[in-house]
């Protein structure tokens, strides 16, 4: 259900725990996971945890199903249904709101012709509030598919960023 080189990159984060605490590697497996779907996804159904993933990765982990699907459905950066090609999170707590994270969401919502919440009507793109990203200093910011970190976005940043998403 993975290749083999997910299964290995699965495998050096289980290395990193304890022979009989390999559930503590299934935050990383599932996120291993789930980057692999969103990379090789072609459609937008098949750019998210299915419950045969999650339960191949208990599985392989030696874990019950119910533990990996306890994880995968208490994060947000699990998508549990069917997401864009981008997924663009923006923070809108309050330092980035105050910093223009609410204009950014804003921007992006005319810009992309979609709500917080939908995708775009071709799968291109996803946009998504956000909790807090650590990164306040830097507001507003937006993470893209969970692992783009996209600091100071103010519409001319936002407008390139699109723009190298194309």
């Amino acid at each position: 259900m993975l290749s083999a080189q997910s299964l290995a990159s699965i495998d050096r984060e289980v290395a990193k725990y304890p022979a009989d605490q390999k559930r503590s590697a299934v935050m990383a497996a599932l996120r291993i996971a789930l980057t692999e779907l969103r990379e090789q996804g072609q459609t937008p159904d098949a750019r998210c945890l299915t419950p045969g993933v999650i339960e191949f990765v208990a599985n392989y982990l030696g874990i019950a199903p119910v533990a990996a699907y306890e994880v995968a459905t208490f994060y947000n950066m699990y998508d549990m249904k069917p997401v864009g090609k981008y997924k663009i999170t923006v923070c809108t707590n309050l330092p980035c709101a105050l910093s223009g994270g609410v204009s950014a969401a804003k921007y992006l919502s005319e810009k992309l012709g979609i709500a917080i919440g939908e995708t775009s009507a071709d799968g291109k793109y996803t946009l998504l509030e956000g909790e807090c990203m650590g990164a306040c200093g830097d507001a507003p910011v937006l993470l893209v598919n969970n692992h783009k970190m996209c600091s100071h976005m103010s519409p001319a940043a936002i407008d390139q960023k699109l723009a190298e998403l194309e």
